[in-house]
């Protein structure tokens, strides 16, 4: 079993960028209806390394990057301070309680900057049931557009 408590976690340079692509681009599969991306083209070109590196460089994203044991063992970012952007764990490492991590990392960073009311994630079909487990709530239907599917959510701090 992992040790969690060897996990470390620090803020995202551009330099990671790389590192982050290559880690969505073999989750893709479960952020698009189709597994090879058909459709997907415009939401796949916002996660190359150019459009990365531009979130990356931009203070309205805080990007933070976790690593066990010497390896890339997920990535979270925060837009705007209260919208959950980016939340991705390696498939070897899912359902091992990273996402969690790095989400009460993001949201805690958040919340030191201060003025939260609520945080919203725009949660792929597959990390549904994780996002409800926290507190998020759906706040529309599912939505699918442009290759991809998500269901618009919100976690009120009330």
């Amino acid at each position: 079993m992992m040790n969690l408590t060897e996990l470390t976690l620090r803020p995202a340079l551009v330099a990671d960028a790389p590192a982050i692509v290559a880690l969505i681009d073999d989750l893709m599969p479960f952020l698009t209806l189709h597994p090879d991306g058909a459709g997907a083209e415009k939401f796949i070109e916002h996660c190359r390394l150019p459009a990365m590196q531009g979130y990356l460089s931009q203070d309205k994203y805080h990007y933070q990057i976790a690593h066990l044991a010497g390896e890339l063992a997920g990535v979270v970012a925060m837009r705007d301070n209260t919208h959950l952007f980016h939340l991705f764990v390696p498939r070897a490492l899912h359902r091992r309680g990273l996402a969690l991590k790095l989400w009460q990392a993001a949201r805690d960073a958040s919340l030191a900057r201060g003025e939260v009311t609520a945080f919203t994630v725009n949660s792929s079909v597959y990390a549904l049931p994780f996002y409800e487990r926290l507190g998020f709530v759906a706040t529309g239907p599912r939505v699918e557009a442009d290759g991809i599917a998500y269901v618009p959510m919100r976690m009120s701090m009330d």
